[in-house]
């Protein structure tokens, strides 16, 4: 597909309109082929709209956290270069002509290889290095995609350096600017594809973020940016490029299908709206899903206005899926119509990396391959995370110790420099590990693999045991007496190991026996039962500060510190300025579960 650079540019700069992508124009040789699904006396045309979404930094089919090739349970592969055998054995069975290939965005943060060229070799630095996803994505032959929350997390210049770089559209119709309230980026983009009946094809992609950007990434775009609710801005362009002489309308749209917010009710604007979308705003054919890492192959929602059914497809995350939504269209009344649409994923670990897009980045893995494994000082002994779901283990005090002491440091000599700093963390990889002997930043890294900040809040005994009590949720309750299979104790209501947090500094005990809102007993600090009353600093991170996981009281607190820099960097500093980790110097058992006052474990 071409894409006009310039054309976008202007449009975008002047106007904030979408960009018009004159793309899959078929050379004379393929035009005179009929492709599949189509011929002359039966006036139909088929073509295939490919989609990834989530892909987080992913090319290789790598681990840089553990410094060897990706694997899981499901023996999931990840990553663009698997994509991109997928996609050409698409094109070669479709008609290069006959396809579009778009995403649903979280496309630059995720793995160590897009940190690096944010933070460490930047993309905005003058004769600046061009970022690897953009590499890929325009080797590949992206045609758009939209922007995720994730694409906030380096601050806006990171972001529109990347659009600068990328050879197609970044989408969202519901980001807006803060001052003029017009698209901040360019809304839609309208796909021409060529059929052998004389009359092009227009389809439109219609991209949409994240509303929760305002609350997760808040110090980047705050008085910057502001994001609607997708529903409402489906509802206002939908028509519109219908009008435009679109044939079939794409939504691709950053934001999973299950109609929940993290956030509760502190936006106005729900956050998985996807399928809200589809049943609400008539006049579109198919949603491209994302933000929510989970595989749905192929949904359908029915729309109350028509009662057509659209079609939803989530491909998982970091490239482990391709999504396929296969259009038939017939000619009627002297337009094109949609007759079906179906969907389905394709697993990229049936694919062999192609050697174009490794080739095109073996340069920048080799780069990110040897800082990840720098050594920054050494450990007394192993610690591993595989228990910290459901035990106070030394790794998970590591991250909480660094933020209490990070914090006090900030705050000394200040008024709120007397108060004792607690600290939350969650077990957010279930396999990072430190080893003993040498520590790399690597091995650091992965107890973070999140671009949070650090923030300090004021907080109460009182506001202290509800955050421990709706925390304590993420267990299933669990009667005394019988046998415990700790896989099955963690994750009620499908709630992520990472919107399940221990706070360092207070001595609890989690009862699983008990009802959720019932679980926290013997709350104590310094050997004494905590003081509804009493005030406390507590270091948190900035998704959680600014409500990530709905948490109770934290997002309302008094704000009496916040730091720019990632956690996981201050964890990097933190063991290089010591040298040596000693868990005997920070770790202790503070929490644990409980059933009817017997230990669990």
């Amino acid at each position: 597909m071409a894409f006009d650079r310039r054309t976008f540019m202007g449009a975008s700069a002047a106007t904030g309109a979408a960009v018009a992508v004159a793309g899959a124009t078929s050379s004379p040789a393929a035009a005179a082929t009929a492709p599949p699904g189509g011929s002359k006396g039966s006036r139909t045309y088929a073509f295939t709209v490919m989609g990834t979404t989530d892909l987080h930094g992913n090319v290789f089919n790598w681990d840089y956290f553990t410094d060897k090739e990706f694997d899981d349970k499901a023996h999931n592969d990840v990553g663009l270069a698997k994509i991109s055998t997928l996609v050409e054995q698409v094109r070669a069975e479709k008609g290069r002509c006959n396809t579009l290939l778009i995403d649903a965005g979280d496309t630059i943060q995720g793995t160590q290889l897009s940190y690096y060229y944010a933070k460490v070799d930047p993309i905005t630095a003058r004769r600046g290095p061009v970022h690897p996803m953009a590499q890929a994505m325009n080797a590949i032959g992206y045609d758009a995609a939209a922007l995720g929350n994730h694409e906030f997390n380096y601050g806006i210049p990171v972001l529109r350096k990347f659009e600068e770089q990328c050879r197609f559209p970044l989408l969202g119709a519901n980001a807006l600017d803060a001052k003029t309230l017009r698209p901040a980026f360019a809304p839609y983009s309208m796909h021409r594809l060529r059929t052998p009946h004389g009359r092009d094809v227009k389809v439109a992609v219609l991209g949409l973020t994240n509303p929760g950007i305002a609350i997760w990434d808040k110090a980047n775009v705050q008085g910057k940016m502001t994001f609607p609710g997708l529903e409402e801005q489906a509802a206002k362009y939908v028509p519109r490029l219908r009008s435009m002489g679109a044939d079939v309308v794409i939504v691709s749209a950053h934001s999973g299908s299950s109609g929940t917010s993290s956030y509760g009710d502190q936006l106005p604007y729900i956050e998985n709206a996807a399928g809200l979308v589809a049943e609400q705003v008539p006049g579109i054919d198919a949603i491209l899903v994302g933000h929510a890492h989970t595989e749905i192959p192929e949904y359908r929602v029915k729309n109350k206005a028509t009662g057509k059914d659209v079609v939803l497809s989530e491909p998982l995350k970091w490239g482990q899926r391709l999504t396929l939504f296969d259009f038939e269209l017939s000619w009627e009344r002297g337009r094109w119509s949609v007759a079906k649409v179906s969907a389905k994923v394709l697993n990229s670990n049936t694919a062999a990396e192609d050697p174009k897009i490794t080739g095109l980045l073996s340069d920048e893995h080799r780069k990110v391959v040897a800082y990840v494994n720098q050594v920054i000082g050494t450990s007394t002994q192993a610690m591993s995370s595989a228990e910290g779901p459901v035990k106070d283990v030394p790794i998970i005090d590591l991250i909480n110790h660094v933020q209490a002491e990070t914090v006090k440091a900030a705050l000394a000599g200040s008024e709120w420099g007397k108060l004792p700093v607690l600290s939350q963390a969650s077990c957010f990889s279930r396999t990072a590990a430190i080893p003993a002997g040498q520590v790399t930043i690597k091995d650091a890294a992965g107890l973070y693999p999140f671009e949070n900040t650090l923030e300090a809040r004021l907080l109460t005994g009182a506001q202290l045991k509800d955050y421990l009590e709706y925390s304590a949720r993420y267990y299933v309750q669990t009667a005394p007496g019988g046998a415990v299979d700790p896989a099955k104790l963690t994750n009620a209501e499908s709630i992520p190991d990472y919107n399940y947090d221990a706070v360092y500094g207070l001595t609890y005990d989690i009862d699983i026996a008990q009802p959720v809102g019932s679980r926290i007993t013997g709350l104590s600090f310094a050997g004494k039962p905590v003081d509804p009353a009493a005030q406390f600093v507590f270091a948190v991170n900035n998704y959680r500060a600014s409500g990530g996981g709905a948490f109770p009281h934290v997002p309302k607190a008094k704000q009496l510190w916040a730091n720019s820099d990632e956690i996981r960097n201050t964890i990097i500093q933190w063991v290089k300025a010591k040298g040596t980790v000693d868990p005997a110097a920070f770790a202790s058992v503070d929490w644990r579960l409980t059933r009817a006052g017997v230990p669990v474990f």
